[in-house]
C-alpha cells in the first residue's frame, strides 16, 4: 500500500474513494485529490490568495492579550510572512504593538 491517501484533515491512512472523491474512514472528511494541492494556500477575507511580502489591512479591532488597547480595524501592516500549518497563520509586526501573529480571516489584501 505504497500509494496509499494520506488525509489532510486528521493524517490517517485509511481513505477510500467515493465518486471521485476520497473519503476518511476515522475522520469522514471529504476531499478532491485533484485539489489536493492548494491546501497551503492562505486566503484573506474577500478569498484573495496571501503571498510573503504582502500588505493587509485588518478588518475588525482584535484584543491584543496583555495590551491594554486593541489593534483598531483599518491598520496597515506591511511585509506579512505566511506560517500554512498553524492556526494563527500570519506574522508581522505592527506598529505600537510590536510582532505578532494574525488569523488571516480577519484581514484583506491591501
Amino acid at each position: 500500500m505504497s500509494d496509499a491517501v494520506i488525509c489532510p484533515k486528521c493524517s490517517s491512512e485509511f481513505t477510500y474513494e467515493q465518486d471521485n472523491l476520497m473519503v476518511c474512514s476515522q475522520c469522514f472528511h471529504e476531499w478532491d485529490p485533484k485539489e489536493a494541492g492548494s491546501e497551503d494556500q492562505i486566503l484573506d477575507i474577500n478569498g484573495n490568495e496571501l503571498q510573503n511580502g504582502d500588505s493587509v489591512i485588518v478588518m475588525k479591532d482584535l484584543p491584543v492579550k496583555g495590551a491594554p488597547k486593541p489593534v483598531k480595524a483599518g491598520t496597515k501592516v506591511k511585509n506579512i510572512r505566511l506560517r500554512p500549518n498553524s492556526d494563527h497563520n500570519i506574522d508581522c509586526k505592527i506598529d505600537g504593538f510590536g510582532a505578532m501573529a494574525l488569523k488571516s480571516e480577519f484581514v484583506k489584501k491591501a
